[in-house]
């Protein structure tokens, strides 16, 4: 019984204190060994029945890493070494103390949660449980809730009444399409086959984006419980997790928590004698960016090349093997849960128009706080920018911010109040991608932005079509001929007659997507790409070969 199960966790966790340890992200600057000396500072001090030592995910605020929250005061502590560990446990853990120079910004005022604009401003919804629990122990899940919507809908309501309560909600994909998620469902329940398939599309591959990984490494429990109603909702009885072998925390966590679920009888034969059964298997990717789309990921399901194949037919009609298959974002089951446990209309009551809930970012760059950032939809660029992210360090001045990853676009500070959904962001020449936000400043050189971003589409494009293989190369050599000082007039209109071939005429997303980043600062920047072409000059000092000579030295 999932809700005593519940409670008699809830009942045993009553009173204890806990440091929550950031074990993933925060591993690259000695998380690792702070972790390891609060658990041997607990045991010297005598308190390991009254002090609990938490391996978590990520806490958010990757710019004061490693950080740690200390329970039950949601104290906040960044930059955490190994020296001053016995400081936190005789302060602050015993005491509810708040030492200051620990504090964001050493700021004793900003000591918690609810005190520090970078969470102030969030909402977290899918993001509920990273950084609470521990994601390799499924009790820590259990009592914090998970697993109680799958138990409501496989116990009490058909796979039809879920697709309805998902298309009331009208959750979008939040891979980058933004397709409804209710809707896909429902042509894949449409389409006659001898098994359905349900896959969880964790191949992440935008430089700057980290959501899906976070939401793998720090609550994989909720992952698989919004995979676990999504094939009850579809009556598919087989699905996959398709994650990069480049992240081993989010592979290894992943299968800890299928294995858990297996033991409690959440996943395999007769889920919670509800007579319906599932089995979860994790493929891992060798890291190509073209297999985040649908049919290519397919392939190399297949075991075939991961190239893209035409469409029509979509997967939900003929995915894998031939069969009806649905594939969705780890950040799209996440939210399937909240739509159970609340009812779709009251899902829906958050967000815009057309584009409901919230959204998740990984927002980097040249920004004071950078990290993983929950909002609803709707928030503007400003409210991330400089509500949560605190603005640009040293002063500087906003530039633009890269929305949607490579195949994404530039927005320059005359957007930095327009509201963000799918919709807004299309009209100023974005994409909101899978959330990925990277910010610049007026330090960066747009020209070399569009170029190491069209590099990276045609170094990652299969090859399996003319207008991706070729175009993005070509449009790679004429913006290294304008950064290399060598650029015309006549090459502007070439990016963007070329960026208009590409973008109609290719396969698949990766193609039709890759011109953006040129399309898109061509659009909001053409001063900066004249003044490399007519001027030979980078006004933000960046492309080396138009920099100016000093007498009597070589540039």
């Amino acid at each position: 019984d999932l809700a005593s199960l519940q409670d008699r966790l809830a009942t045993a966790a009553e009173g204890r204190r806990r440091v929550l340890v950031c074990s993933t992200g925060c591993l690259a600057i000695g998380a690792r060994e702070v972790e390891a000396t609060f658990r041997s500072e607990v045991a010297a001090a005598g308190l390991v029945d009254e002090v609990d030592v938490v391996q978590t995910g990520c806490h958010g605020l990757c710019a004061m890493a490693p950080v740690a929250v200390i329970e039950p005061y949601d104290i906040v502590y960044g930059r955490n070494r190994v020296k001053y560990v016995p400081d936190v446990i005789s302060q602050t853990v015993m005491k509810g103390d708040v030492i200051k120079r620990f504090c964001y910004g050493r700021d004793a005022e900003m000591a918690h949660v609810e005190d520090i604009p970078f969470y102030a401003h969030q909402t977290k919804r899918v993001l509920r449980n990273v950084g609470r629990v521990d994601p390799q122990e499924i009790d820590d899940a259990i009592q914090r809730g998970v697993y109680s919507a799958a138990g409501k809908a496989l116990t009490t309501m058909t796979p039809d009444e879920i697709v309805e309560e998902v298309k009331a909600s009208a959750l979008r994909g939040r891979g980058g399409g933004g397709f409804p998620a209710g809707l896909k469902w429902e042509i894949c329940k449409q389409n006659p086959g001898n098994e359905r398939y349900l896959i969880c599309n964790a191949d992440e591959g935008d430089p700057g984006a980290f959501m899906d990984r976070a939401l793998l490494e720090g609550d994989p429990h909720s992952v698989l419980e919004g995979m676990i109603i999504s094939a009850y909702a579809i009556e598919a009885t087989k699905g996959f997790i398709y994650v990069r072998a480049e992240y081993p925390i989010a592979v290894r966590h992943i299968r800890t928590a299928i294995e858990e679920a297996h033991e409690r009888g959440l996943l395999g034969e007769d889920i919670l004698g509800s007579g319906y059964s599932l089995d979860i298997e994790v493929r891992e990717g060798a890291g190509a960016f073209v297999c985040g789309e649908e049919t290519a990921m397919i392939a190399s399901l297949e075991g075939e090349r991961g190239v893209a194949r035409p469409k029509p037919p979509y997967p939900a009609v003929r995915g894998f093997y031939g069969e009806p298959t649905i594939i969705i974002n780890v950040e799209t089951f996440a939210n399937v849960p909240l739509i159970v446990d609340e009812g779709g209309a009251a899902f829906a009551e958050s967000g815009t128009e057309g584009s409901k809930g919230t959204k998740i970012f990984a927002l980097a760059g040249q920004v004071q706080n950078t990290g993983l950032v929950e909002v609803p939809m709707g928030a503007t660029i400003r409210d991330i920018v400089f509500g949560v992210g605190g603005g640009m360090p040293r002063n500087r001045e906003f530039k633009a911010v890269q929305m949607g990853g490579p195949s994404g676009g530039c927005v320059p500070a005359a957007h930095l109040d327009l509201p963000i959904d799918y919709d807004s962001l299309k009209e100023v020449g974005a994409i909101m991608g899978s959330g990925g936000m990277i910010v610049m400043d007026n330090t960066t050189c747009i020209v070399d932005i569009a170029r190491y971003f069209i590099a990276f589409c045609a170094e990652e494009s299969c090859g399996i079509c003319a207008p991706c293989r070729l175009g993005t190369v070509q449009l790679e050599d004429i913006l290294n001929r304008i950064t290399d000082g060598r650029g015309t007039v006549e090459d502007l209109d070439k990016l963007e007659s070329l960026g208009e071939v590409v973008k109609e005429t290719s396969l698949c997303g990766l193609g039709q997507t890759a011109p953006n980043p040129v399309m898109s600062t061509l659009r909001h920047f053409r001063d900066e790409y004249l003044a490399h072409v007519v001027e030979k000059t980078c006004p933000a000092g960046v492309c080396k070969a138009l920099l100016p000579v000093e007498d009597g030295k070589d540039s």
